[in-house]
């Protein structure tokens, strides 16, 4: 019996096949326009003959990663490809009217226009179920990724995004999504979600990793025993107002007395359309934290790819870089992402200010919800949120395990982790800044 997975890898390699053919032929009619109308039946038999073998063949999770890697040009207008895999794959069955049905998402321009339209007015979506994670975590990371939705009729009414990570030194896992703070399932309706559930727990079945993650914003699955929780993560959301009085006057009266003391000295915010003094304070301060830093790729990835919708902001006192922080805007929310300071932040009050410059400037532009991101209780990043007059908010991250018998633990807290941090203090930075990249591709 085909299951939902096989099922959409076979579409998604017949779209992937069609998909390429076509872009062939319409680059060998631009080079030789005169002969075009010759060439369409020796094209056809191409696209039949790339198409037909992978309707044929028995197919599992592998094939799901060969359609995902066909080349398809972001100028092919995705009907084509509908077109013609519907065409040259009749191995595979039609649709029934009202069938709700599991679907891969191709690198196509309109495929993900049409996931991130979605995902921009379902209500429980977030900044982190937008199509682009899929090229950033593929590219930056180079982990295998398989973006589900559940369409009917032409209408997307759910979408789930998954990441593999196989690591020797943190395990084997299928997150939802890794390297993002919110993941699991986001639907419209209750059969969307379940077949997306599906889809996620064959394909964990099929791979074996030793956990499946679903980093819920809110509950999935009360009351479900093949789903476990662990309470680790928190996250920080607050109400801001377009009077910018009344959200200094919100901030608790030590944190806003060190907003002040930092205005008095001067500092002020710059929006950066490139990556590199951010990149230094970031980099400054995880290595100060005994944290792995990211590669400066994965950084202008989430810039390129998120566009307006990504920004870089640093601050300065004169000239001299204090601190920087990279944000996300989805809908009213503004989600400072990725932030450090140099040394000099502390003396100049420079995270403090730095949020504040942040908030500022969004409240300004009409955004009206400051996500300050996931902290671990019993963390300074948790004090410090706390201390902003922010509520700590439990994050019901959901797991199943396959081939581990207890949940993951992969975080500073965990005791095994603290010599290393204490090591990784001590490296120098440069050093620290080439070797991170390649250790915390893994962390997820």
């Amino acid at each position: 019996m085909t299951s939902i997975i096989e099922a959409a890898a076979q579409r998604a390699a017949a779209a992937a096949s069609a998909a390429a053919a076509i872009a062939a032929a319409k680059n060998e009619a631009v080079r030789s326009p005169s002969e075009a109308p010759a060439a369409v039946p020796a094209v056809a038999a191409a696209v039949e003959a790339a198409v037909a073998p992978s309707s044929a063949a028995s197919l599992d999770v592998e094939l799901v990663i060969a359609a995902r890697e066909g080349a398809i040009s972001d100028e092919l207008p995705l009907r084509d490809v509908d077109a013609a895999a519907q065409a040259l794959a009749p191995e595979t069955p039609a649709a029934a009217q009202g069938e709700l049905m599991l679907q891969l998402l191709l690198p196509n321009a309109d495929e993900c226009a049409r996931w991130d339209a979605f995902v921009q007015e379902c209500p429980e979506a977030t900044f982190f179920h937008r199509a682009g994670w899929q090229k950033v975590i593929e590219q930056a990371f180079g982990h295998r990724c398989w973006f589900f939705y559940a369409e009917r009729a032409g209408r997307i009414e759910g979408v789930l995004a998954l990441a593999q990570i196989k690591s020797r030194l943190f395990g084997h896992s299928l997150v939802s999504l890794p390297f993002c703070v919110y993941g699991g399932v986001a639907a419209t309706s209750e059969e969307a979600r379940a077949l997306l559930d599906q889809a996620a727990e064959e394909l964990a079945a099929s791979l074996n990793p030793g956990h499946l993650e679903y980093r819920n914003f809110a509950p999935a699955h009360p009351g479900n025993p093949k789903w476990q929780g662990k309470e680790l993560y928190y996250t920080f959301r607050k109400a801001i107002s377009a009077d910018n009085e009344e959200n200094m006057n919100a901030i608790p009266r030590k944190q806003r007395a060190m907003v002040r003391k930092a205005i008095k000295l001067g500092l002020r915010g710059e929006v950066d359309q490139d990556i590199e003094r951010f990149f230094h304070a970031y980099a400054s301060s995880v290595h100060r934290l005994g944290t792995p830093v990211f590669s400066k790729k994965y950084f202008r990835l989430l810039k390129q790819v998120f566009a307006d919708d990504c920004e870089v902001r640093v601050i300065l006192q004169e000239d001299r870089i204090v601190a920087g922080v990279m944000s996300f805007f989805f809908r009213d929310e503004v989600l400072p992402y990725y932030g450090g300071g140099t040394a000099l932040a502390r003396d100049v009050a420079g995270n403090d200010f730095m949020y504040w410059d942040l908030m500022q400037a969004s409240a300004d532009k009409g955004y009206r919800l400051f996500d300050f991101g996931r902290s671990k209780a019993g963390t300074g990043a948790f004090d410090f949120k706390k201390n902003w007059g922010f509520s700590a908010q439990p994050l019901p991250y959901e797991y199943q395990l396959y081939a581990s018998s207890e949940l993951p633990d992969v975080n500073p807290l965990n005791p095994k982790y603290q010599l290393f941090i204490k090591l990784w203090r001590k490296m120098p930075l440069a050093l620290a800044n080439a070797l991170g990249p390649h250790i915390v591709k893994d962390l997820g």
